[in-house]
């Protein structure tokens, strides 16, 4: 087996090969499901009632499911292993500090690149569209995570695994609002449940409630101490607790009782249909039945990540040490390359300056085009973070820790 951390001439830090493999893999696997929101765009969800979702759909939608807490959960992790080479204080301010950058990020930059639409939105009564997801998740949730370490690593999992379970006893009991309805749903739903509200001039778009998403963190970082432990002993543990993970997934969702508010049922439209209703799992807000069946599976992959070698890996490595570089590079360039296939198609440029679920009919492409697409922006973007992955490793300036 190869070594975890690698150093490979990195400035900044040792790196850890499996966590970076990791990444790599959820950033690429999320961008499949941002081209096919610009590409094509049949709403956000995996619902097998819909006509325009078929089994090649469903599945596309579905392994994206894995990047969200993947993600959110070694950020947590990176956290608990940075203890070793910062003092608590200097800990604290730090993801404090960056987190603050994250939800600048997703209103100022991250949203301009989902919409194009500078003036603001018609659709949104001429207001910015402020799209809140991973990164706005992420950023309360270090903010929140920079006075919880103070309690040390293992009350910090105590605490996230009490989120992670205890989540779906209160939803039930949340008012939910409509993020895309127009409405002005109360700003304070939001922290437990999807909604839009207004705040002029930004309309804000919640779909990532940030609770849910601490816990998970939390739990990522009171679990750090596992990426401590020898390979053999490390890997094993991985394997332990993904297979405990998806075994407690297919109990609890089996009996129907607990941990998702979407009951699954045996279809009329025959087995197929009822396995993807069995696996079509809520991610606004994330549930415990989610949290398991994408973890789950994560930590297994994880283990078996040193042992792969090559190219591919090198690859995934590479994405995996400059995901924040990827994320905002991707949206710009899925963004522009929709534009430019939209004017081919014969639409106006004024009509794709927009945000995707305000795209005009008729626009876009198959899956198989999505896939290609894909493809093409993965190509772009390497030399990019290639660039960017050695200056990160070759220099040590203060500002490359929040990109």
């Amino acid at each position: 087996m190869t070594d975890t951390i690698v150093k490979s001439g990195d400035q900044r830090s040792y790196r850890m090969s499996n966590i970076d493999m990791m990444r790599g893999l959820v950033v690429i696997i999320m961008a499949i499901d941002h081209v096919r929101d610009y590409f094509n765009y049949v709403g956000g969800g995996v619902s097998i009632s819909d006509p325009g979702i078929d089994a090649a759909f469903y599945v596309t939608r579905w392994i994206t499911h894995l990047c969200a807490p993947v993600f959110v959960f070694l950020a947590g992790t990176s956290i608990g292993l940075m203890q070793e080479r910062r003092t608590k204080s200097e800990l604290s301010k730090f993801i404090f500090i960056r987190g603050l950058w994250l939800v600048f990020c997703e209103i100022f930059i991250i949203s301009t690149a989902l919409s194009f639409a500078i003036g603001g939105e018609p659709a949104l009564g001429g207001n910015l569209f402020t799209f809140m997801q991973i990164l706005f998740a992420m950023g309360v949730s270090m903010m929140l995570l920079s006075g919880a370490l103070y309690f040390g690593p293992k009350i910090c999992l105590l605490l996230g695994m009490i989120i992670i379970f205890g989540n779906s006893l209160i939803l039930p009991m949340w008012p939910s609002g409509n993020p895309f309805g127009g409405d002005n749903d109360p700003a304070w739903i939001t922290i437990l449940s999807p909604g839009g509200f207004v705040f002029e001039p930004f309309y804000f778009i919640v779909i990532y409630p940030p609770i849910q998403w601490f816990g998970i963190m939390l739990v990522g970082y009171g679990s750090s101490y596992i990426f401590k432990k020898p390979p053999v002993e490390r890997d094993t543990a991985l394997i332990k607790i993904g297979v405990v993970s998806i075994l407690l997934f297919f109990a609890l969702r089996l009996s129907n009782l607990y941990g998702d508010a979407n009951l699954w049922e045996v279809q009329d439209l025959g087995v197929l249909s009822t396995i993807f209703d069995f696996f079509d799992v809520t991610k606004y807000p994330v549930s415990l039945l989610y949290t398991l069946i994408t973890l789950g599976p994560a930590a297994i992959i994880c283990a078996y990540a040193d042992r792969c070698n090559g190219w591919f890996k090198e690859t995934l490595v590479m994405f995996g040490r400059v995901p924040f570089f990827f994320y905002v590079a991707h949206f710009y360039l899925i963004h522009m390359l929709s534009v430019a296939l939209g004017a081919y198609q014969g639409f106006e440029v004024s009509q794709m300056l927009h945000a995707f679920p305000f795209y005009p009919q008729g626009y876009g492409v198959s899956l198989l085009g999505v896939y290609f697409v894909w493809l093409l922006v993965l190509a772009i973007l390497y030399p990019l973070c290639r660039w960017m992955m050695k200056i990160k490793k070759s220099r040590r300036d203060w500002w490359l820790s929040y990109l």
